[in-house]
């Protein structure tokens, strides 16, 4: 008995469906990508200050300070917990939306 369904990669699909499966598998979107690694980038920055200022002790989070050079006005205090909150989400975003943004470029290239 001759199984066709076996031989083809693709059973039950012709190629306009795959493409189009395809296509639509293969991108992301830069938005939902921007909105989770800012919400991922500014808390856990937020809650890295948080921890070390509950932690306490006589010198708070020096290494966690130098971040500093990087978001201007940071500091390990209260108000630089949600000022460092902003600063991620906002480096998270441009990161994970950049990072989709070239993912569907070299996606859209592969085809």
């Amino acid at each position: 008995m001759n199984d066709t369904r076996a031989e083809s990669p693709r059973p039950g699909a012709n190629d306009a469906e795959w493409d189009l499966l395809h296509r639509e598998i293969a991108r992301m979107r830069a938005s939902v990508m921007a909105l989770v690694f800012g919400l991922i980038g500014g808390s856990g920055v937020c809650l890295a200050t948080v921890w070390l200022l509950l932690r306490g002790g006589e010198v708070v989070g020096p290494h966690l300070g130098l971040l500093a050079n990087y978001f201007p006005g940071y500091s390990v205090t209260w108000p630089g917990a949600i000022l460092g909150f902003v600063y991620g989400a906002l480096s998270g975003a441009l990161f994970g939306g950049s990072g989709a943004w070239v993912y569907n470029l070299v996606a859209g290239k592969r085809r």
